[in-house]
């Protein structure tokens, strides 16, 4: 049972750095709007363009704020994939306030929190202190946003880390599953690149890399501010715009990914690992769009499917066969179409089987869609996981972000349990049919191709190879040189 927990932790790790902004807005696509309703939040745009969003929450004394750049991975230049990551993990260790010691302190000293991470639509950057601490919290947060340095040692350092990072992470099949299918499915496109980069990219990156990725996409004009917690709208306005007021910058280039097509016909992608003693795989296309006007049936019906422990994938998978600890599948939606995945594991030996019985489950769907039984317990488990997710303020403060970045509103919490409700058979058979790809798949599988390679040949007409010990994802650069 143990092999389940790093295999969902890895997963989850995979789908919070390619999609965290969207998380918490699948979430609330199930909120019962008769029991629960977004709070109301105050939205003001400053006069330098930077968009702030206020949402009072009275009872906890904490103060949550997120920014959200509206530049990630997909902004990243060729050859430079990770430079955004780089950017983001670099704006707390050295400001012209302070150094990487000092704000790390003056963070302790408050007993508050702060992280920066780079996605491929975006970057996120929070923090979260009390209440009391609103005007040192707020000038720590500021400082990290507004006025890093970059030190070169800490460029230096931080690199050298994500480095050894990914080369660890290589050792381990399931944190780099989802890297690999990114880069086979999407190919050059930016959803492609490696968010983190990797042992060729990473190399190439200098200090000036990142000033020009900073200055390019981190103005007020491309930035989203949210605060949420427990103060005043009118004080806090007022707190905001004197920190945040004079921040300045040339507009940002508006960054749009142009929508990627669901891939024809079936290719696969063996990574060999000699000394794996089990095979990773996931299976899938490009999926959907955050804003697909199907999303609220696609979520209930993923839920059915492999959304959950009771899913028809785990149930056919891992309970009734064994084949496995856990099989799951997702719709990883972004500004434009993101992937959707079946992912499990399974032994060497019984890795057809799995697969074959992955397929089958699949297939069935297709064929039989979904009883309005299922579709009952489905909306009940969405509607039951949702009021977790909005009980912080720092969960709240995501949420209208991401709400406010997809250009949506309230109403996507306010208004959905009639949606989820409404979601019928015919509407579940609508979205399996166009959302569920059945004849053309993308497989990856991370295995000891000794093993398994004759068997999982007869998945696909195409056929690529390469070692996981080979520097870099899929595909490698066309520049590409061997890392230092």
């Amino acid at each position: 049972m143990s092999l389940l927990l790093p295999f969902k932790r890895s997963i989850r790790r995979a789908i919070l750095s390619t999609a965290a902004v969207l998380c918490i807005l699948f979430a609330s696509l199930s909120a019962p709007a008769t029991t629960l309703r977004l709070p109301r939040h105050e939205k003001v745009v400053l006069k330098n363009g930077l968009t702030v969003l206020l949402l009072e929450k009275r009872g906890v004394p904490m103060i949550s704020v997120v920014a959200l750049v509206k530049a990630g991975a997909a902004a990243d230049a060729v050859g430079l994939e990770g430079l955004a990551s780089v950017t983001a993990g670099l704006l707390r260790k050295g400001t012209r306030n302070r150094t990487a010691q000092q704000f790390a302190a003056d963070l302790d000293f408050t007993g508050g929190s702060f992280s920066a991470d780079a996605s491929a639509d975006s970057t996120i950057v929070t923090a979260q202190f009390l209440s009391k601490d609103v005007a040192r919290g707020l000038d720590l947060f500021s400082d990290a946003l507004l006025r890093p340095i970059f030190p070169q040692e800490e460029v230096d350092k931080l690199l050298k880390q994500n480095l050894d990072g990914i080369k660890a992470a290589k050792d381990e099949a399931q944190s780099v599953l989802t890297t690999y299918f990114a880069g086979y499915l999407y190919g050059a496109h930016p959803y492609g690149r490696p968010e983190g980069g990797d042992e060729i990219s990473l190399t190439r990156i200098r200090r000036d890399d990142v000033q020009k990725f900073y200055a390019a996409h981190y103005t007020p004009g491309n930035t989203i501010l949210s605060v949420a917690g427990d103060f005043s709208a009118a004080e806090m306005r007022k707190n905001v715009e004197e920190t945040f007021g004079r921040w300045a910058g040339s507009p940002a280039p508006a960054e749009k990914v142009a929508a990627l097509a669901p891939l024809k016909g079936k290719r696969l992608l063996l990574i060999d690992k000699p000394d794996a003693t089990q095979t990773f795989f996931a299976i899938g296309n490009v999926g959907t769009a955050g804003g697909d006007p199907d999303r609220v049936a696609i979520r209930v019906v993923n839920t059915i499917f492999g959304g959950r422990f009771t899913s028809l994938l785990n149930e056919e998978l891992r309970v009734k066969s064994g084949l496995t600890y856990g099989a799951f599948s997702f719709f990883e939606s972004r500004k434009a179409p993101g992937p959707f995945l079946i992912f499990s594991y399974t032994e060497n030996s019984t890795t057809t089987q799995a697969i074959d019985m992955a397929l089958q489950v699949l297939a069935e769907l297709h064929k039989n869609g979904v009883t309005k039984e299922q579709l009952d317990s489905a909306k009940s488990y969405i509607k039951g996981q949702f009021p977790p997710t909005i009980e912080t303020s720092m969960q709240m403060a995501r949420l209208i972000t991401t709400i406010e970045f997809f250009g949506l509103d309230d109403s996507e919490v306010n208004d959905l349990e009639s949606r989820v409700d409404a979601v019928t058979p015919e509407m579940a058979r609508h979205a399996i049919e166009k959302h569920y790809p059945l004849d053309n798949l993308i497989f990856v599988l991370i295995g000891k191709a000794a093993a398994i390679r004759p068997a999982v040949q007869k998945y696909a007409s195409q056929m690529d190879q390469r070692a996981i010990a080979d520097p870099g994802f899929w595909p490698p650069p066309a520049n590409a040189v061997k890392p230092k």
